[in-house]
């Protein structure tokens, strides 16, 4: 049973076209987490709208949208089985105006999957996805060297991508022993769940058995705890129903709980009345977990999403201002002092100012390159100081790292990523 297993949030990333919703759907449909008539009826699908060979992809695609531009837009979300493990799959989009989604996607990744194809090696995009993996906290990747068949599956151009990719990881930070590289091509079905015959020079696992051997996610549930809220809902007969993702901590019906910074930026105080996930009742709730909540003393007005929940006794902390190390993505110029973009920090989306740039870093190393700089631009980290303009939610990266983590977007495009080293509370 899914219940039994541990559970992993996998993450699929990688430029465009590259063959991220192909992988998918040929894993899950390899590996019996689809049968024969569902995926029948998405192969003539995709021959009607004209994108045979697309069915796979279809697997994740399934807004009708995504189904006509081919393209990924929403994050899918399924969930599939091996003989170890529960998966959720996230397949995050390549394009650029859905790297907002990716950021969201990222964050709540246990492990991922950086998909790149053997013809093309790598891209502005892939370098920008591994960036982010990076920044956002997921620790482990896998490197599924993609489309094999489309050069002739030959050994030496595999060579090549790998140290292609693997001078990619070292750059952002990843230990190199800790990325796998996987040769498939995921069209045909080699070295997927599969086991290949047209690539006896590897002896390494399918991607199916590699998912098997990723470590558990240690669960923080020793951390206080801190739900930020996606949505509130109003449901008639039962009141407020906030809906969110415990990112740490422990928290059980009759709890005590503070949301913060609410509406007043005071914070919110009530009491969990109920709690349900997949429409199961639940006693109690831990890192992971997506859940819907009731709580007693919660009008609708009082909370929004960007909200976070914590224990009355270990209110979320709302910082007057904080410091921040960063790096600079994908800038049209350069950032200054007095540059207000939004912040998006796990579900809130706040203007920040920056408001001094004490150091520019080497992203590599982290060694200090300048102090107090006139500006930074792209391609180079740096520890900042941050004003957000109304209350928001932030913990230091050292206390709580699941809430330490940002992205800056402006103009439609991520221009940065960070995390919180440092900040001044405000009191409620």
């Amino acid at each position: 049973m899914a219940k039994d297993k541990t559970h992993i949030n996998l993450v699929f990333i990688g430029h465009v076209d590259h063959g991220k919703s192909t992988t998918v759907g040929r894993l899950m449909f390899d590996s019996g987490n689809i049968d024969e008539q569902t995926m029948r009826k998405l192969k003539d699908k995709a021959t009607e709208l004209g994108k045979a060979g697309f069915e796979f992809a279809f697997v994740m695609d399934n807004l009708k949208e995504e189904q006509e531009r081919g393209v990924t837009i929403d994050l899918a979300h399924k969930k599939f089985e091996t003989e170890k493990y529960y998966f959720t799959i996230i397949d995050a989009p390549g394009h650029k105006d859905f790297i907002k989604n990716m950021i969201t996607g990222a964050s709540q990744a246990d492990a991922g999957v950086l998909v790149v194809a053997a013809n093309d090696g790598v891209m502005a995009q892939t370098k920008e996805h591994v960036f982010l993996a990076r920044t956002l906290g997921v620790d482990q990747l896998y490197i599924a060297v993609n489309k094999m068949d489309m050069v002739k599956y030959d050994q030496k151009r595999f060579e090549e991508v790998k140290a292609e990719v693997q001078n990619l990881l070292k750059s952002v930070g990843y230990k190199p022993d800790v990325c796998k590289f996987l040769p498939i091509a995921a069209f045909p079905g080699d070295n997927v769940a599969k086991k290949s015959e047209n690539m006896s020079w590897y002896d390494g696992p399918t991607l199916l058995e590699a998912l098997d051997q990723l470590q558990e996610p240690e669960k923080p549930t020793e951390l206080p705890l801190r739900l930020p809220i996606q949505d509130v809902y109003n449901i008639t007969g039962i009141g407020v129903v906030p809906v969110g993702r415990v990112e740490t901590g422990v928290m059980k019906v009759g709890d005590k709980i503070i949301a913060v910074p609410g509406r007043e930026g005071k914070g919110v105080k009530g009491e969990i009345k109920s709690m349900e996930m997949h429409h199961e009742q639940l006693q109690q709730v831990g890192p992971g977990d997506n859940i819907g909540f009731n709580v007693r003393g919660f009008g609708k007005k009082d909370i929004t999403r960007g909200d976070v929940i914590g224990h009355e006794s270990n209110a979320p902390t709302v910082a007057s201002e904080f410091t921040a190390q960063m790096v600079v993505l994908n800038h049209p110029t350069v950032v200054t002092i007095g540059y207000t973009p939004v912040f998006h920090i796990h579900t809130a989306q706040i203007a920040c100012q920056v408001t001094a740039i004490e150091k520019k870093l080497n992203p590599a190393t982290g060694e200090v390159l300048a102090e107090n700089p006139d500006f930074i631009k792209n391609g180079d980290a740096a520890i900042v100081k941050i004003k957000p303009i109304q209350p928001l939610v932030i913990e230091k990266q050292k206390e709580i790292p699941q809430m330490s983590r940002f992205a800056i977007r402006d103009s439609g495009m991520t221009v940065a990523a960070g995390m919180c080293i440092d900040l001044v509370k405000k009191e409620l």
